[in-house]
């Protein structure tokens, strides 16, 4: 079960109200958004999953900002979230979705523990932790085909298509959140987007009028794969 460590103080941030954005965002699981909140700030912290300094920007800056991004992604769908660390965008985008299948793919232990200890404490059914790296054969196994792949602060967007474009199914999206510098890095690396399946890439926004500062998004489809040789006979 997921707990505050003993001898670890929580301290009156952690129970500071979300901001109106969190309500609508949230809806009635806002109750869980709040654990999550609690969590990150609590044994997050001591865990050295979350500095301490972004403590008091928890709301705007972390869990808001990784919510809204539901806004992209279909009814229903198949969700990898490569490089998942202390659950972001995933946990967010699951606690505001619910109808959302969302796969945790994260190769730290302790990082994977946390994972686990707060989706069965917050009781979030729709959502898997895979240990593992996004490349290794394992993990693609387990969790390729996704509708969607998503990402935060896991690498450049070049490395990063390497990783969470095979995990996409075909006509499928990768969506990586990144920050004001999104354009200049979608245009410097295109080539290698082009090169591991991608195409229609762009930047997008997500939350506008209900975020302070909506989150910035690079959106890129899966091409689909070439057939193999061979791979369809003929019947005679």
């Amino acid at each position: 079960m997921f707990h505050v460590e003993p001898g670890i103080e929580v301290t009156d941030q952690v129970l500071v109200e979300p901001p109106a954005a969190a309500a609508v965002v949230f809806g009635d699981r806002l109750d869980k958004a709040r654990l999550y909140y609690r969590a990150l700030a609590g044994a997050g912290v001591e865990r050295g999953l979350i500095g301490p300094r972004e403590v008091p920007r928890l709301w705007d800056r972390h869990i808001l900002n990784c919510a809204v991004i539901g806004d992209l992604i279909a009814e229903g769908a198949t969700v990898v979230d490569v490089g998942s660390g202390a659950g972001l965008p995933g946990i967010p985008l699951a606690i505001a979705r619910p109808d959302l299948r969302i796969t945790l793919v994260e190769p730290l232990l302790r990082r994977t523990v946390f994972l686990s200890e707060f989706i069965e404490e917050a009781g979030l059914d729709n959502v898997t932790v895979v240990r593992g790296r996004a490349e290794q054969p394992g993990v693609k196994k387990e969790a390729g085909g996704a509708d969607v792949v998503t990402s935060r602060a896991v690498a450049p967007l070049a490395r990063l298509a390497g990783w969470s474009m095979p995990l996409v199914r075909d006509n499928g999206r990768m969506l990586a959140l990144k920050g004001i510098s999104a354009a200049e890095e979608l245009e410097r690396d295109r080539a290698d987007l082009t090169k591991a399946g991608a195409g229609r890439a762009e930047v997008l926004e997500c939350g506008v009028g209900v975020l302070e500062t909506p989150t910035v998004v690079i959106s890129a489809e899966r091409l689909p794969r070439p057939e193999r040789r061979g791979s369809k006979s003929k019947r005679r």
